[in-house]
């Protein structure tokens, strides 16, 4: 299992946090042999939860101009005709995914193209299935534009437990479908804006995997 970067630090750190308290409590502390086992298992099980938090599975992409596959991991909790107001300022077919703990957090591009549009917005961190989440929340938006000139809007929306987005790409970059473009730590959600043309392959409660679940085909 591969270890994504945004996580390595972290899970040195805690690792070492880890061992010094279960040597003090061992050592110093010199408790009954139930307590010591108790502190080995739970901090395992931390440790254990944080790491499939942060785990980066090697994704093969099928590569399809038409398709627009799911930028996260996670759950399909909106499906809705919608007006974006940030770029489009029109009607658009919002299709939002939510990202428990448990899910993968990489955020992957779901069509090739170019980053016609990007901006970070800080904000507040309601959960992330609130309905205001997506235009009070902690964000990013991200417009990419394919070759036959369509665009699709991405947005990363930071959670209750998100505290930090992060993002590898800005304005006139050019990334391929399904390549990894941003990270959110913990809870979270990503919307996608279609064109009204747009066929949803997906319905409410899909459960989605990044860079492998077509979420849409376009006209």
């Amino acid at each position: 299992m591969r270890i994504h970067k945004e996580g390595r630090k972290l899970l040195s750190v805690l690792l070492l946090l880890l061992v010094i308290l279960n040597f003090v409590v061992t050592y110093g502390i010199k408790p009954s042999e139930q307590i010591i086992n108790l502190s080995i298992i739970v901090s395992i099980a931390l440790y254990l939860v944080i790491l499939q938090f942060f785990r980066n599975p090697h994704v093969v992409i099928s590569n399809n101009g038409k398709h627009i596959l799911a930028p996260a991991d996670g759950k399909v909790v909106v499906i809705e005709k919608t007006v974006e107001n940030e770029f489009f300022k029109d009607e658009r077919i919002q299709v939002s995914i939510f990202m428990s703990p448990t899910n993968v957090h990489v955020n992957r591009a779901p069509l090739s193209g170019f980053v016609k549009y990007f901006k970070y917005h800080p904000g507040k961190n309601l959960v992330a299935w609130h309905p205001k989440s997506s235009t009070d929340n902690e964000r990013t938006t991200m417009v990419l534009s394919t070759e036959n000139g369509i665009d699709v809007l991405v947005r990363q929306i930071a959670g209750a437990m998100a505290r930090r987005i992060k993002w590898y790409v800005s304005e006139g970059s050019e990334i391929e479908q399904g390549h990894e473009y941003g990270f959110i730590k913990f809870g979270s959600r990503v919307d996608v804006f279609l064109p009204l043309n747009s066929t949803i392959l997906v319905h409410h409660g899909t459960k989605t995997k990044g860079g492998r679940t077509v979420l849409a085909e376009l006209a």
